[in-house]
């Protein structure tokens, strides 16, 4: 028999990209509406962003003028408690969000300001005395920062010493990716997979590059890169130049059950990343048993270890990258132990349940201080 909370149920105001968007923070956006949060808080949604949009330029500087007004139009109308800001650190993102939060402070609305990625703050501020002023405000002035990375907490804590910080990682639904671990054996082609925008700092130039000189080799490998963006003409054409048109498949935007299904059948994750906060498809990879090769940065580190739920290369190295898929074709017993690890990993930390039970936390301290 299930009790019903009894967790006082009041307004949670969420600011993120439109949610059927493919980004990191419409996703969470996702996961909070999806969540049993929905059943302790009430639980809105203001979209901010330009993705999402179909808008002209004209419109977009239109928009970015209004949106405050309609921010504030629509906290009048609903009068919520706290108002979650979910932002990344550049500076398009940092002055839209430092109006929200005076907007926010204005009508006397709780702030949690979570922050996915982007700069760390010294770099943010990059020596400038105004600048540094203006986000130690930002960070000073929210009730609660939340941050993803556990390198991230400590960069802010330096920088903010009087702020309230707040480490909850990112987390998935994990049911539909389970399933039983299967590693394609030696001599069957070793099955590698991208899943995510694409986008010139997400290394898939460097990562075409790589397959070139395995597929040399005379390697037996399938790469399949799952997405679209930006960068989607210019990875064609550098495939084209490379020969490798033909070996690689650009599948496109994939989602829901098919995208799972693609999870499982792959043997490893290529994501030589530049930078990232703390990245879902990553999470998603590691649930469906499916090993990252990525590099350290962002938060990436906090949830794996090198050779036991994966493998790391340094940024923009294409040597090392093929290095380290010869080495999972090589060894797929080490490609094997590897899935069932990060597996493991990830559901001990980077679920649901967890990302509930910390965001439930969180907002009931964070109201209970503005009563």
């Amino acid at each position: 028999m299930k009790c019903k909370s009894a967790v006082h149920k009041f307004k949670v105001l969420i600011l993120s990209p439109a949610l059927g968007t493919a980004s990191g923070v419409s996703t969470h956006a996702n996961m909070l509406f999806a969540s049993p949060l929905a059943d302790d808080f009430d639980l809105l949604h203001f979209q901010v962003g330009s993705e999402g949009r179909a808008e002209s330029r004209f419109q977009r500087l239109g928009r970015f003028m209004w949106s405050p007004i309609e921010l504030a139009l629509l906290i009048l109308r609903t009068r919520p408690e706290i108002l979650h800001l979910n932002t990344s650190i550049n500076n398009k993102a940092f002055w839209r969000d430092f109006v929200y939060l005076n907007v926010a402070a204005f009508f006397g609305c709780k702030v949690v300001n979570q922050i996915h990625g982007g700069d760390m703050p010294a770099l943010f501020v990059h020596g400038s005395a105004l600048k540094c002023k203006l986000f130690r405000y930002f960070i000073s002035h929210s009730d609660v920062v939340v941050l993803i990375s556990k390198v991230a907490f400590r960069s802010y804590a330096e920088f903010a010493p009087k702020a309230h910080l707040a480490y909850i990682p990112n987390a998935i639904e994990h049911r539909d990716l389970m399933g039983e671990i299967s590693t394609s054996e030696k001599g069957q082609a070793l099955r590698l997979i991208y899943v995510g925008r694409l986008t010139y700092e997400k290394g898939l130039f460097e990562a075409l590059d790589a397959f070139q000189q395995l597929f040399a080799q005379g390697r037996n490998l399938i790469f399949q890169i799952v997405g679209g963006g930006e960068a989607e003409v210019d990875l064609r054409q550098h495939a084209q130049q490379l020969g490798i048109l033909e070996q690689v498949q650009f599948l496109g935007p994939i989602f829901g059950d098919a995208k799972n299904e693609l999870w499982k059948q792959a043997d490893a994750f290529v994501f030589p990343t530049y930078s990232e906060g703390l990245p879902y498809s990553m999470l998603e990879a590691m649930i469906a048993g499916t090993p990252p090769i990525t590099c350290p940065v962002g938060a990436i580190p906090d949830v794996m270890q090198n050779g036991v739920h994966g493998l790391f290369v340094p940024v923009r190295d294409r040597q090392v990258l093929a290095e380290a898929i010869a080495k999972i074709d090589d060894d797929r017993a080490l490609l094997h132990r590897m899935a069932v690890a990060g597996r493991n990993q990830a559901l001990a930390r980077y679920t649901i349940e967890h990302l509930t039970a910390d965001f439930r936390q969180l907002y009931q301290t964070t109201h209970q201080r503005a009563v």
